[in-house]
C-alpha cells in the first residue's frame, strides 16, 4: 500500500469510501489505473503539492485490491484492503441500506426496517470499517494535521480517531441530508447515540444546507441526552453542540457546525461540454428529438430518492391534460443504474424502463417517441443533454443537494427553465429562479412542466442567467478550501 513516511508525514487528510482512482486487472495481469473526479479532487489539488496531503480510501473491488497486495499506489493515495465481506456488510449493509434510507426518509414503515440479529452482525461490520479508518488515519497524520472524514461511510471515524490522536484537527462533511429527529428515531437508541457521538468526535461538522445542519443539531440533543448539554445556536451565532469530553471529570468539548453548498464548476463544465465528443452526441440527440421540438431532460442516477418514476408520471400527465404538447416535446431521461446489486434497486430500475415503454407505446408516432430514455452512463451524452435542455426537471424526493440542478443552467446553449423539487438542498439557493414542485404532486409536477415549455424565451435566458450564478458561487476547490481554512483557523 501507498504510505507517507514518517518524515513527511502528511499535514492534510482526507477519508472517503471511494477514492481518486481505481484499479482493473487486465488479462495479461497488467494493472491499469483510472483517475476520477470531483469537489474533493479539486480541492486537494488547490492546496498544492508541496501541502503534504493524504488521501484514505477503501479497495472497492478486486482490482483495487489487486493493487494494494501488489503494493502499487498513486502518491498522496493509501487504499485500506477491507475484508470484502466486511466492507460489503458495512457499505451495502448499514451505509446504503439502513442509513441513505433514514436519512432520504425512503423506508416503507409497515415493513421495514427490521433490526435484527442480520442487522448487528452487519452493524458490527460498519463499526469495523470505520475502525479501519481511524487507525490508518491516526498512523499516517503528522502532529495536528487537519483530517476531513467524508460522508455516512464514516460518521464513527472522528470519534474513534479523536480517541487515538486527540492532537488533530478532524473535521466531517455530509453530502446527504441528515434525518429529522422523528425519523432518526426508528435506528435502535444505542446506535443512534453511537452515530451522534462519533460524528461529535470532529472539531467541526459540514452541511450542504442549513436544513440539514439544523436537523443533526436536534438529533443530537435528543439521541445523547446525558452526553449533550446543549445544542443549539450559540450566544455568538454559531450552530454548536457542547458535549462531554475524555478529558476528565466534568470536561466539555465543543463541535462547530457549519453549511457549506457546494457548487457547479463552471470552468470545467463549460470546456468539456464543447469538445469534440459532446458535439457529435448532440448531433444524434437532434436526429433523435425531431427539428422544432422542445425537449425536457433530466440526468440522473437510478436511485430511489431521486423520483424518476413520478417524473416520468408527470410527463404522461402533461400529454395528458395538455394534449398540444403532443409531438411538439420529447423528454430525454438519462437514467443511469445505480445499486444493481440491491434487488429494490434493480426493481426500480425495471419500473423506471417499463414506464417509458408504455410512454412511447400509447402516445408515440412514426415521427416522435415521446421519451428518449438511456441507461448507459456516458457523461459526454449528459452534456449533450445539459446543451439542449429548454426544461431541465430536478424532482428528488429528498437530496443532499443535487448538482444536476446547479450544472444544467451553466451548460445550456440557449438558457433552460428549472423544474426543482422544493426537497433538494439546492432549493435554498435556487427556488427562487426555479419552478418550484412538490415532488409527490404528479399533477402539480406536471402543470409546472406546461409553466416551464411556455415561459417568454426572455425570461428563460435571465433566470437561467442568474440560476448559473448562483450555482458556481461555491466551486469545488473553494468549497474544499473554505472547510479547511475553517478548521484550521
Amino acid at each position: 500500500m501507498a504510505t507517507t513516511s514518517d518524515s513527511a508525514a502528511p499535514t492534510v487528510l482526507v477519508a472517503s469510501n471511494r477514492g481518486p482512482v481505481s484499479y482493473q486487472v487486465h488479462e495479461d495481469g497488467s494493472l491499469h489505473a483510472k483517475r476520477g473526479g470531483g469537489g474533493l479532487v479539486s480541492g486537494l489539488s488547490a492546496i498544492g503539492p508541496d501541502a503534504g496531503a493524504l488521501w484514505v480510501c477503501s479497495a472497492l473491488g478486486d482490482g483495487d485490491r489487486e493493487a494494494v497486495r501488489r503494493g502499487v499506489g498513486e502518491p498522496g493515495v493509501r487504499m485500506l484492503d477491507i475484508p470484502a465481506d466486511v466492507h460489503s456488510d458495512a457499505y451495502n449493509g448499514i451505509a446504503n441500506s439502513v442509513l441513505w434510507f433514514v436519512h432520504h426518509m425512503l423506508y416503507q414503515t409497515p415493513l421495514e426496517p427490521v433490526f435484527d440479529t442480520g442487522f448487528r452482525r452487519r452493524w458490527a461490520s460498519y463499526e469495523e470499517y470505520n475502525r479501519a479508518f481511524a487507525a490508518a488515519l491516526a498512523e499516517e497524520a503528522a502532529d495536528g494535521a487537519v483530517v476531513i472524514v467524508q460522508d455516512y461511510h464514516l460518521c464513527l471515524v472522528p470519534g474513534m480517531l479523536r480517541e487515538l490522536r486527540p492532537d488533530l484537527r478532524i473535521g466531517h462533511f455530509s453530502h446527504t441530508p441528515w434525518a429529522p429527529p422523528e425519523y432518526f428515531r426508528m435506528l435502535p437508541d444505542d446506535v443512534r447515540a453511537r452515530l451522534v457521538r462519533g460524528m461529535l468526535g470532529a472539531d467541526r461538522l459540514g452541511f450542504l444546507t442549513r436544513r440539514w445542519a439544523d436537523a443533526f443539531v436536534r438529533c443530537a440533543g435528543e439521541a445523547d441526552p446525558e452526553g449533550v448539554a446543549f445544542a443549539g445556536a450559540a450566544e455568538d451565532g454559531r450552530l454548536v453542540v457542547r458535549h462531554s469530553a475524555d478529558e476528565g471529570p466534568g470536561a466539555v468539548r465543543e463541535t462547530v457546525v457549519g453549511v457549506h453548498g457546494l457548487g457547479a464548476d463552471a470552468d470545467f463544465l463549460r470546456e468539456r461540454a464543447h469538445r469534440a465528443d459532446v458535439g457529435e452526441r448532440m448531433a444524434v440527440l437532434r436526429e433523435e428529438i425531431g427539428a422544432g421540438r422542445r425537449t425536457i431532460v433530466r440526468v440522473d442516477r437510478t436511485e430511489l430518492s431521486k423520483n424518476i418514476v413520478r417524473g416520468l408520471l408527470a410527463y404522461r400527465q402533461l400529454l395528458d391534460d395538455r394534449p398540444e404538447w403532443r409531438e411538439r416535446v420529447v423528454h430525454v431521461a438519462f437514467a443511469y443504474p445505480s445499486r444493481q446489486d440491491l434487488a429494490v434497486y434493480r426493481e426500480y430500475t425495471a419500473e423506471v424502463r417499463r414506464l417509458a415503454d408504455e410512454i412511447n407505446e400509447r402516445y408515440g408516432t412514426p415521427g416522435w417517441t415521446p421519451v428518449l430514455l438511456h441507461v448507459e452512463d456516458d457523461f459526454a451524452r449528459s452534456l449533450a443533454a445539459y446543451r439542449l435542455a429548454d426544461v431541465a426537471l430536478v424532482n428528488p424526493i429528498r437530496d443532499g443537494m443535487n448538482l444536476v440542478a446547479k450544472e444544467v443552467p451553466v451548460v445550456s446553449d440557449e438558457g433552460c427553465v428549472l423544474v426543482l423539487s422544493r426537497e433538494a438542498g439546492a432549493f435554498e439557493e435556487l427556488g427562487e429562479d426555479a419552478v418550484a414542485v412538490n415532488p409527490y404532486d404528479v399533477v402539480g409536477t406536471a402543470r409546472a412542466l406546461h409553466e416551464a415549455l411556455t415561459l417568454p424565451a426572455g425570461e428563460r435566458a435571465e433566470r437561467s442567467k442568474r440560476l448559473a450564478a448562483t450555482a458556481t458561487a461555491l466551486p469545488p476547490a473553494k468549497w474544499f478550501l473554505d472547510q479547511l481554512h475553517a478548521l484550521q483557523g
